[in-house]
């Protein structure tokens, strides 16, 4: 707990120290009377009430005060205020307040009392004191799950307006065969959907084992959420609810000690239940705007406490890709003792500027058994696995499943999407729509490239358009030429794909290219070998910041062949294997530079000429992640990550001798990182690695181990770089190499009022560098203020960030600095 204070208190320092008031921190914890912690608790400034702060999930507190005398007012609900005089000298100080709860004076304060109680908050305290009884998921349990997800697209006046343009100006995208598509989904209505059928088994704690027995997408699941209990497993009976593919934070559930202080309960309806109990309709809204919270209404029994129904809807902002989302669950009183989850129904939505999508996630749960009898090792790390006659079931199958009716509009989608379905798999059509896609088209030659399609045989390969061939900014001048690319699919989920593009140098009349080729031979463990051929302009320091690595001295010609294989050893680690050949020579002395930029950037000469030389080199890498938790698809695997960090350790020998081969070295790197969540307060992550030159009697200036510099203005990834390293560093011998960042999501900065609505949050971290050979010591911290933006149909995240940096080789200083990020919408995740 100390631990946390202090991390705390270091969080608030970082970004009230960018502001520079000469003020002194204040801290401490909020207790009761049996000293447990307060959440949420209030500490302001009497007569000065804009003076505040608010305790938070564990009680913990921090203020920033000028010198001077102040009287402090300790409060919480339930509880009575304390009044705490407080001189502010030049020091930091240590509060800790304890409260006592209120008490009735005389009969008069307990009438008041009566006529003041909330039903509302008593009734939901009820059942906060038996949630560990009511809960079914405190019991092992099998039940069967049928899950229906489906989505409807529709454009904006927007959309409608540029499509009917585009038509116009007789746009490739727009071709025969796309008009033929487009006519038949505007028949229903632009909807995909997803149906599964499985069997979840799970054990307390958080043992799941889920075997997913029928499987049948129809159009696109992009933006569908849901499809599988193994992601996610959304119960407000926990304390605290972490949905990591939905939410930025996690949010405090209505139904808990730290909820009860968290959201305002209101009493609005009472209904009469046949053969029940009195289930009274409970109205849940947020206390304060500053927390990630979500409202709503709960049903709860009368006299048994038991929840009934509840549906809450998240607060907008925290959401990464919807801009509403609503959940109802349903639950069924099972003996009288226990709440157990029955329906639950989930309406999402996002929008764009041409697009709309309105999304519906209806799961079923039914045939509970709460005695079942499990293996000894039937759980393990593989969270779920579909069977081998999953994507086989047939329309029988699936009304018998559906415990939801279909919708008038799911039902026409599923009639004419099989039809269309069975249209499209007909070998005559294939192959008239192939003839239609593969038609050679002016717009096609000019801009966006030309395909060839065979269905039957699963292959495709694409010729770079006229504008695609143009490299107009390229060191020694623009380059024009073609690329080409090559794909091929198996039953099996085999695939094969070939890149290669060739290029001539407008300036010097070069000839450039490269090919890269890679077969995955074993999808389940990511089992894949490659060839890389390559002759071009190569970077000696290949990882520097941006205005260093297109300066010509950082540039050479490289003749490259390598072979690789990347393989899953088991479960969680992985073996990567690469053997190099390279010839590496310096530019021509008659190289021909464009001077466009010379000035802005101060580029200088190439590197001095040096003679050619042949390298060998292998690397290896071996990386592991404890406890990793992943879906097993047929033929292929679904990772879903680890609560344990990733270890590495590469190893990089340059081997003298093979192929004329004249360097010499043995290079050994090993670290581990991290992400993970702290509460509700937000998301860490840290990177820490260390590295040597066990060999270094041939070392080559393009094989060295560069340490990066900072970048001006653009904040680069902190997790892999510095942000005020003014130098790029090479070593040899041991270093120390330490980054970290946290994302309060919110946590921090919607305390200030209104701050909430511009979904402003903040972020803070540091680095620590230690190279013992240059005697180089630089540590740095940061905090900046970040924003997600739409951007096309992708999330946008930028960011604006001061940083502090000091060391041995560097005077104090700050800096600000701006990023840009775009969210990977397959985990859910930034790069930093």
């Amino acid at each position: 707990m100390l631990i946390h204070r202090h991390f705390l208190c270091l969080i608030f320092c970082v970004l009230t120290s960018l502001i520079g008031n000469t003020q002194y921190v204040i801290e401490g914890k909020i207790v009761h009377e049996s000293n447990l912690s307060i959440p949420f608790a209030e500490i302001y400034v009497k007569d000065f009430p804009d003076l505040r702060t608010i305790s938070d999930v564990e009680g913990n507190y921090i203020m920033r005060l000028e010198a001077g005398e102040y009287y402090l007012i300790f409060s919480a609900i339930g509880y009575e205020s304390r009044e705490y005089y407080l001189a502010v000298t030049d020091v930091n100080q240590q509060l800790n307040m304890q409260l006592f709860p209120e008490k009735i004076k005389n009969i008069d304060d307990f009438e008041i009392s009566v006529k003041r109680r909330n039903i509302g908050r008593e009734i939901v305290l009820k059942t906060v004191a038996i949630k560990h009884q009511i809960d079914h998921n405190k019991s092992p349990y099998q039940c069967d799950v049928y899950i229906r997800a489906t989505d409807n697209k529709s454009l904006t006046d927007k959309g409608l307006e540029k499509r009917k343009k585009k038509k116009e100006d007789g746009d490739a995208r727009y071709d025969d065969v796309d008009e033929l598509k487009q006519k038949q989904l505007d028949k229903i209505g632009n909807m995909n959907m997803v149906e599964v059928q499985l069997q979840r088994n799970y054990e307390p704690p958080n043992k799941i084992k889920e075997v997913r027995t029928a499987y049948k997408k129809r159009g696109d699941d992009k933006y569908l959420y849901f499809t599988t209990t193994a992601k996610s497993n959304i119960n407000f009976f926990q304390n605290i609810i972490n949905l990591e593919d939905l939410i930025k934070s996690p949010v405090q559930s209505p139904i808990s000690t730290a909820g009860i202080l968290t959201y305002k309960y209101q009493l609005v309806e009472k209904n009469d239940v046949e053969g029940r109990p009195t289930l009274n309709k409970i109205k849940i809204t947020s206390r304060n705007i500053s927390a990630s919270t979500i409202n709503g209404f709960i049903w709860i029994e009368d006299s048994t406490w038991l929840v009934k129904k509840l549906e809450f809807t998240i607060t907008k902002g925290n959401l990464f890709i919807y801009d509403e989302f609503v959940i109802q669950q349903e639950f069924e009183i099972y003996g009288d003792s226990m709440s157990v989850l029955k329906n639950q129904i989930m309406n999402y939505s996002v929008s764009y500027r041409k697009e709309k999508f309105e999304g519906t996630t209806v799961v079923n749960y039914n045939n509970y058994n709460f005695n079942p009898q499990f293996e000894k090792n039937f759980f393990s790390n593989e969270l779920a696995y579909t069977t081998e006659k999953a994507y086989d079931r047939d329309s029988v199958y699936w009304s018998d499943k559906r415990l939801t009716p279909l919708t008038v509009e799911e039902q026409e989608l599923i009639k004419k999407r099989d039809s269309i379905e069975m249209l499209f798999t007909k070998e005559s059509y294939l192959d008239s729509i192939d003839r239609a896609f593969n038609k050679v088209t002016f717009w096609k030659v000019l801009w966006f490239g030309v395909d060839h399609r065979n269905r039957k045989n699963k292959t495709q390969w694409t010729l770079s358009s006229i504008a695609g061939m143009i490299r107009p900014i390229y060191i020694a001048g623009p380059r024009v030429g073609p690329d080409f690319e090559f794909f091929k699919k198996w039953d099996n989920e085999h695939t094969f794909n070939a890149f290669t593009r060739v290029d001539l140098g407008v300036l010097n009349m070069d000839v450039k290219g490269f090919s890269i080729i890679r077969y995955l031979y074993n999808p389940f463990r990511q089992g894949k070998v490659g060839v890389n051929l390559s002759h071009n302009y190569d970077l000696i320091r290949s990882y520097d910041a941006i205005t260093q690595m297109v300066l010509r001295d950082n540039f050479i010609v490289r003749t490259l062949g390598s072979v690789y294989h990347d393989f899953e050893i088991f479960n969680g680690l992985y073996l990567e294997s690469t053997f190099s050949y390279i010839y590496r020579q310096s530019l021509p002395d008659d190289t021909k530079f464009i001077h466009w930029l010379d000035e802005p950037l101060e580029n200088n000469a190439p590197p001095p000429d040096f003679n050619p030389y042949n390298a060998f080199v292998a690397d290896f890498m071996l990386r592991y992640t404890p406890g990793q938790k992943y879906m097993r698809e047929p033929k292929r695997k679904v990772i879903l990550g680890s609560k344990w960090p990733t270890l590495y350790v590469e190893y990089e020998k340059g081997i003298p001798e093979i192929f004329g081969s004249e360097v010499n070295h043995d290079y050994i790197e090993m670290g581990l990182s991290q992400t993970f969540n702290i509460a509700t307060i937000g998301t860490s992550k840290y990177r820490i690695n260390t590295g040597k030159f066990l060999n270094a009697k041939n070392v080559k200036p393009e094989d060295f181990k560069y340490h990066r510099r900072g970048d001006p203005l653009l904040f680069s990834n902190p997790l892999y770089s510095y942000q005020s390293l003014d130098s790029t560093l090479p070593t040899f011998d041991w270093y120390f190499e330490s980054h970290y960042i946290h994302h309060f999501n919110g946590a921090l900065i919607n305390k200030i009022p209104f701050m909430k609505r511009t979904r402003i949050t903040s972020v803070v971290g540091g680095g620590f560098l230690y190279i013992p050979e240059h005697n180089w010591i630089h540590y740095e911290i940061y905090g900046g203020l970040e924003r997600i933006f739409k951007f096309a149909k992708r999330r946008l995240r930028i960011g604006i960030y001061g940083v502090y940096s000091h060391g041995n080789h560097i005077k104090p200083k700050g800096s600000f600095k701006v990023s840009f990020a775009l969210l990977d919408e397959r985990s859910m995740k930034f790069r930093f």
